[in-house]
């Protein structure tokens, strides 16, 4: 289920095709879940890979933004010193980002895309209610083959990879993902937004502005949680746009809006962190000369900021509707948000 199948679509502007990340060109996704119960294990690694797996030796200009800093985003320093991004991003849980990125610089040394060095972006957030995440069950194998699935077309969304564990609004969230497409100086272009939520109060959560977290009570639907916990979002966002560094951090900034409108706020032990790349340039790895760039105005990139925050709410309400029910450690149980009873609240609504 997505959140579209209760009747919600989510500003005007139209999405791609799958309504993905992937709609972008040349962006794949791949999901590696691993889910036992001695030890009891929910989690996975989920990789964003641009280029269709050249961006390692063919960079992406990129940029990043911290809502709030209680997380962890790897390779942060040279994406602001440099402005490009030379690798996959994989998003998993808090105690496994170095197995995750030791992994990837294994993999580019191995398939030859390095001569030197190369410094990957890894994030996380905290699947520790649900799974044992001391257990440490990712392995570098669940990494090759996360990137081994990488490919084009549908994203599987909700309890599968690095949001197996997660958690959302008190309710089971995940790996959520949508799209848009803009017509602008004379050509078309497509953003794409994947976000793993791991966040928020239920009192917070809104669906199509409707206060839905107050409407469905503990009563109703039971909290995992004996008293609200604080958690993280992870945001990706792509486009095919030319755009420069300055332009992608200014995409994930408006991240922070979609997030806004589902009911986030940035609270102090929350690890909000977005990142946006952009693949409308050719920057190769290697070689010295001049590099011919393009770019969108400025004055266009309206459109832009609008498509990223419509689909990083879509994307986290996909989120929501794809995640099923899950118990974890301690009996913990992360009830997936029931679909029935947001179609009720939002088909009252006086639209």
């Amino acid at each position: 289920m997505r959140i579209r199948d209760v009747g919600l679509a989510i500003g005007e502007l139209p999405t791609g095709k799958h309504n993905a990340i992937t709609d972008v060109p040349g962006v794949w996704v791949g999901q590696a879940t691993v889910i036992s119960d001695e030890p009891t294990v929910r989690t996975g690694v989920t990789v964003v890979v641009p280029r269709e797996d050249r961006i390692w030796r063919d960079y992406a200009f990129c940029g990043w933004h911290s809502f709030n800093g209680n997380g962890e985003m790897t390779g942060l320093p040279w994406v602001e010193e440099s402005g490009m991004l030379g690798s996959a991003v994989g998003i998993t849980n808090t105690h496994q980002v170095g197995l995750v990125r030791d992994s990837f610089v294994r993999y580019s040394v191995e398939q030859g895309h390095t001569d030197g060095f190369i410094l990957p972006v890894v994030a996380e957030t905290y699947d520790g209610w649900l799974s044992d995440i001391d257990a440490f069950a990712l392995t570098e194998q669940h990494v090759r083959q996360a990137l081994a699935d990488a490919g084009p077309g549908p994203v599987t969304e909700g309890n599968v990879g690095g949001g197996t564990g997660m958690i959302c609004h008190e309710f089971k969230g995940g790996i959520g993902t949508s799209s848009r497409r803009i017509d602008t100086e004379g050509r078309s272009y497509t953003v794409g937004v994947l976000v793993q939520s791991n966040y928020g109060l239920r009192s917070e959560l809104r669906v199509g502005g409707a206060p839905v977290g107050r409407l469905i009570g503990y009563e109703e639907v039971a909290s995992p949680f004996a008293e609200p916990v604080e958690g993280s979002i992870i945001t990706i966002v792509a486009t095919d746009a030319p755009l420069l560094p300055v332009q992608c951090r200014r995409l994930a900034q408006r991240t922070v809006v979609g997030l806004s409108r589902v009911g986030g706020t940035g609270r102090n032990g929350s690890g909000d962190i977005s990142l946006a790349f952009a693949t409308g340039n050719p920057l190769p790895a290697a070689g010295e000369g001049l590099r011919d760039l393009r770019m969108i105005p400025n004055e266009s990139l309206n459109p832009f900021f609008t498509a990223v925050a419509d689909a990083t709410e879509e994307a986290i309400l996909n989120a929501l509707a794809a995640a099923e029910t899950m118990t974890g450690q301690r009996g913990r149980t992360a009830h997936a948000l029931p679909l029935d009873r947001v179609a009720g609240i939002l088909g009252r609504l006086p639209w």
